[in-house]
Formats: C-alpha cells, sequence, structure tokens
C-alpha cells in the first residue's frame, strides 16, 4: 500500500462544509489516499479530513466541500 500523500487546498484551516453529510468544521487536512484495488492496481482519490466542533474528525469527498460563512 502507498503512503498518504498530503496536498495543497485553498480552504486548509477555515470552515468547511461537506454539503453530503451537512457536517461543518474546519478543513485539517486533504490527502490522497488508496481507496480501492482494480485488477491489483491502486485507484487513488482526495480525501478531505474536517474537524468538527466536538474535536472529532469526518472525512469527505474534496469535491463535496465548500467554504461557509
Amino acid at each position: 500500500m502507498h503512503e498518504p500523500e498530503y496536498l495543497p487546498h485553498p480552504l486548509l484551516r477555515q470552515r468547511v462544509r461537506d454539503v453530503a453529510s451537512g457536517t461543518e468544521g474546519e478543513l485539517m487536512a486533504v490527502v490522497r489516499e488508496e481507496v480501492r484495488r482494480v485488477c491489483g492496481d491502486p485507484q487513488y482519490a482526495p480525501i478531505a479530513y474536517i474537524r468538527m466542533p466536538s474535536g472529532r474528525e469526518h472525512t469527505a469527498a474534496v469535491s463535496n466541500i465548500e467554504a461557509t460563512s
């Protein structure tokens, strides 16, 4: 398995919302992670890590996050 790769993102350390779940919090990291294997070949996706006010972190597809005011 390949090591996760941290990616830059313009909303890092800002308040965001996961539009799929409605979860809101601070975008802590965007990481390129292996999500599955197809015919033995790894498939990767950028995953957003959102820290909620409770301190717990939620993962979401990067394409599903948006800035909140």
